[in-house]
């Protein structure tokens, strides 16, 4: 097998060939017209479409009348059937009959020097072959660009993933369907837009240096500018400055911002990922629980309408009631259904609502005497909580969050999730609930049992958010990397008065994964951080 040395000395030749031929082996002479490229789209879309009667008025080659239409076709060489090229399109492939004896002799010694990967351009009229299929019966031919290196013999296995995710140059026009993958992520984005753009939402920028990290619990990754000294943050979220722009009156603002969190990498983490953060005065976190439902909804029926062939079937109803289920209920939900035992009372809302009776049933569960086995990692999580706040929620992660697909179903699919009322203690931004002060107004959504979004009504009270700024730091000293810092800035911002108001953050990344049913956030990400090639 030849090494890729050989391969790239061997195409040199070819580009050699080319410079005799009058060519350059990269030239930047070919200029399709407006029409062109118009026409071009129209060619594929026909070459392409499943009723053969769209093709079936085009001449035969030896029928070929005078003076007959000529199109142009361009596109990189993916294979070459005796006198057919095929040629790859950003519209789908479409082949040229391209015969050296109706060229003349300059174009046709530049097509003796064509290789595989190659991007040529052919121009001719239009024909039906003997199989029925379009072509460009050419009568010009140019080469556009060589390729030193060949297309790969095989690019599919799982073998070949990273190899997949690392020359993505190559996965984009080696597969066609990671292509439309990737089309189909630019028009959720797009509907995503223009979804907020008709309710009257503004667009808007914030920085994404930040000298006070926050928005989110998370562990940051640190910079450092030079020029003023300052030691800064990549952001983790746009959060706090947009709650800025509440305060200074923009009453409906979004974001689709580049977020970095410094965690590990899994099928649902990567590093840098794209995050939709929105805020509306004058609303709270239920009337966001409609907006989303109506803007995934639209962003599915894009997808089926334009992208229908790669969605598949799915696990997952959306067009079925979503459920609205507080987070302890869904704990108790969970408890009957994996048949757990509390140890004498019943595992209901009066039991979760008592933390000596909790705290004494995740220590059941710890002791593995609750009827549930739980790993060493869950033990120690379940042991380092510090308030019942945090209780609740790692029973929640714990006990519901792996079962919810089977907790809430309609038929045999499951339906969307919307999990509410969570401790004000792991909700350090959000409003406390006024019925219950103990937990806060907020939501998270899971569909697929994947949490895709999450949202609250927002805290506006200035000394009640120093506090939780406070509990921030207590956590900080205490080793957690994940801990906010005090931002006194927004606490000034908040001092000037807010607005009641509620914020919704949504994983772009995942939403596109749901949507095109895809497992891993590395397939719906261009260039998802890997590590150096050795």
């Amino acid at each position: 097998m030849a090494s890729e040395d050989e391969l790239i000395e061997a195409r040199r030749a070819k580009a050699a060939q080319l410079e005799g031929a009058g060519s350059r082996a990269f030239p930047n002479t070919f200029r399709p017209t407006e029409a062109e490229v118009t026409r071009r789209a129209e060619v594929v879309a026909r070459a392409n479409d499943a009723d053969e009667s769209v093709r079936a008025d085009l001449p035969d080659e030896a029928d070929l009348p005078e003076g007959a239409e000529q199109v142009a076709l361009w596109g990189r060489v993916v294979a070459k059937r005796g006198p057919f090229l095929v040629l790859r399109t950003p519209f789908g492939d479409a082949q040229a009959l391209v015969r050296k004896d109706v060229l003349p002799e300059a174009e046709a010694a530049q097509l003796a020097a064509v290789d595989l990967a190659d991007h040529v351009v052919v121009r001719g009229p239009l024909i039906k072959t003997r199989t029925g299929a379009l072509a460009v019966s050419a009568r010009s031919y140019g080469h556009v660009g060589k390729a030193l290196l060949p297309p790969p013999a095989k690019w599919h296995g799982l073998k070949d993933v990273e190899k997949r995710y690392r020359e993505r140059y190559v996965d984009l026009f080696a597969n066609p369907d990671v292509s439309k993958v990737f089309r189909a992520r630019g028009a959720i984005v797009s509907q995503l837009r223009r979804f907020l753009d008709e309710r009257g939402y503004l667009e808007v920028e914030t920085p994404t240096l930040h000298s006070v990290r926050g928005g989110a619990t998370a562990k940051p990754f640190d910079t450092h500018h030079n020029a003023l000294d300052m030691d800064l943050f990549l952001r983790i979220a746009p959060e706090l400055y947009l709650k800025r722009l509440i305060v200074g009156g923009l009453d409906r603002v979004y974001e689709i911002a580049r977020c970095f969190r410094n965690e590990g990498i899994s099928t649902r983490h990567n590093p840098e990922f794209s995050m939709l953060e929105l805020y509306q005065a004058y609303a709270s976190y239920e009337e966001l629980m409609d907006l989303f439902e109506a803007m995934v909804r639209s962003c599915d029926q894009l997808v089926k309408e334009r992208f229908g062939d790669l969605v598949g079937e799915r696990p997952f109803d959306l067009e079925a009631e979503w459920r609205r289920v507080p987070m302890r209920d869904a704990i108790v939900d969970a408890a009957q259904h994996l048949h757990l035992d509390a140890g004498g009372p019943t595992i209901d809302r009066a039991l979760l609502d008592d933390e000596a009776a909790t705290a004494a049933f995740a220590d059941r569960l710890v002791a593995g005497d609750g009827g549930m086995k739980l790993e060493a990692p869950d033990k120690k999580t379940l042991a380092k909580v510090r308030n019942h706040g945090e209780r609740i929620f790692a029973l929640f992660e714990l006990l519901a969050e792996p079962i919810l697909t089977t907790l809430y179903t309609a038929g045999d699919k499951s339906v969307p999730v919307f999990v509410t009322d969570y401790p004000f203690e792991v909700s350090p931004l959000a409003r406390r609930n006024d019925d219950e002060p103990a937990y806060v107004d907020r939501f998270e959504i899971f569909i697929d049992g994947r949490e895709l979004a999450n949202a609250f009504s927002e805290l506006n009270d200035p000394d009640d958010q120093a506090s939780r700024f406070e509990d921030q730091l207590a956590k900080a000293q205490a080793g957690d990397d994940e801990a906010m810092q005090f931002d006194h800035d927004y606490i000034r911002a908040l001092r000037h008065g807010m607005p009641p108001a509620a914020g919704l953050g949504v994983g772009v990344d995942r939403l596109v994964m749901l949507l095109l049913g895809l497992p891993s956030i590395r397939d719906v990400l261009l260039f998802p951080l890997l590590r150096p090639e050795a």
